[in-house]
C-alpha cells in the first residue's frame, strides 16, 4: 500500500523537519523529495506535515505515520536479508553518544541482532568528541554522535533539534552569583557551547559537577546542584527547562549524526544494515523512556 522509497522520504524528513537536508541525506533532488511526500500522503488520505515558507512540522497523522514507518521499513529489511540468502557476518564496533542511554536506542540494537545474529556487535558509549577520536583512528566502524549544527562536514544527519537550559524544577538561579554548572569534561561539546553561550554574555559561571555519566549528572541536576545545557528532544524525566526570566544564554541547535569507519569488508556492511536500521527507527531515539 506503501511505497518503500515514499517511507524513507516520509522519514528523513520528518527527523531532520527540513525538506532539503533530507533531499541532501537521501542524494535526492528537493523535487523529488515533495513528489514522494505528496504522494504518501494522497495514499493516506491525510496531510502529514504542516509547512511554509520558514518551517515544516509533523501533523498529529504524521506523528502516527513515523512509527509506522519505521516498522514497516524495517520489516521489509528483515525480509530481503532473509530471502537473498546472504547473511552479515563479522564484528561490528558501535559507537553511541552518552546521550542515547535514555531512549530506546537498545530496542534498535535488538531488533539488530534478531535480524543479524551472526554479526558480533560490540557497543561504546562514550562523549561524541571521543567517539569520533576514536573513527578516525580506526577503532570504531559506525558511530551515533553530536556534532555542532555549523558544521555540515561530517556524517550522515539523523535529526537536528535545539540545546536548552535545563534543571530541577524548584531551582532558582541567583543573578548575582555565578551561574552553577554541569558539565561532562572536555571534549563534551554540550559543555564547550554553555561555556562559550556564557562567556559571550559575560556572565559569571562556576562548574559544580563534572561527570562522564549522563547519569551522574542528571542526578546532580534533579539534586539542584546547577543547570545542564542539554538537548530538548532527550530532556531526562524529572528535570525541566530553565525559565527565560533566568536570563541565560541561547544555544543554538545540535545535529545528531551517523558517521562510517573505514575498514570495509563485512564489517562495512554491517555498518550499513544498522546505520538502516537507526534512521528507520529514529524517532524512537528523540523519545526517553
Amino acid at each position: 500500500m506503501y511505497e518503500t522509497s515514499q517511507l524513507r522520504t516520509f522519514l528523513a524528513v520528518a527527523q531532520t523537519l527540513s525538506f532539503t537536508q533530507a533531499a541532501r541525506r537521501l542524494g535526492l533532488r528537493q523535487s523529488t523529495v515533495s513528489q514522494h511526500v505528496r504522494r504518501l500522503e494522497e495514499a493516506t488520505g491525510r496531510p502529514l506535515f504542516t509547512r511554509d515558507t520558514h518551517s515544516v512540522e509533523l501533523t498529529e497523522d504524521g506523528q502516527a505515520m513515523l512509527g509506522f514507518a519505521g516498522t514497516i521499513l524495517q520489516a521489509q529489511e528483515r525480509a530481503a536479508a532473509f530471502f537473498a540468502g546472504t547473511r552479515l557476518r563479522g564484528r561490528l564496533r558501535f559507537g553511541a553518544s552518552e546521550d542515547f542511554v535514555l531512549t530506546r536506542l537498545p530496542e534498535i540494537l535488538e531488533s539488530f541482532r534478531r535480524a543479524h545474529p551472526e554479526v558480533d556487535l560490540e557497543l561504546t558509549v562514550e562523549l561524541s568528541g571521543i567517539l569520533n577520536a576514536r573513527l578516525e583512528a580506526g577503532r570504531l566502524d559506525l558511530i551515533l554522535a553530536k556534532r555542532r549544527a555549523e558544521d555540515t562536514t561530517h556524517g550522515e544527519l539523523v535529526w537536528q533539534d535545539a540545546l536548552i537550559w535545563i534543571g530541577a524544577p524548584r531551582l532558582r538561579l541567583d543573578p548575582d552569583r555565578p551561574v552553577p554548572l554541569i558539565v561532562f569534561p572536555p571534549p563534551g561539546i554540550t559543555r564547550a557551547r554553555a561555556l562559550e553561550a556564557l562567556e559571550a554574555q559575560g556572565r559569571p559561571w562556576r562548574i559544580a559537577c563534572t561527570s562522564s555519566s549522563l547519569s551522574a549528572n542528571v542526578a546532580a541536576a534533579r539534586a539542584g546542584l546547577g543547570v545542564m545545557a542539554h538537548t530538548r528532544g532527550l530532556m531526562p524525566p524529572g528535570l525541566e527547562p530553565v525559565p527565560a526570566r533566568a536570563g541565560l544564554p541561547e544555544l543554538g541547535g545540535v545535529d545528531f549524526v551517523l558517521r562510517k569507519g573505514r575498514r570495509g569488508g563485512a564489517a562495512q556492511e554491517a555498518a550499513d544494515a544498522l546505520a538502516t536500521a537507526i534512521l528507520a527507527g529514529g524517532d524512537r531515539l528523540q523519545r526517553p523512556r
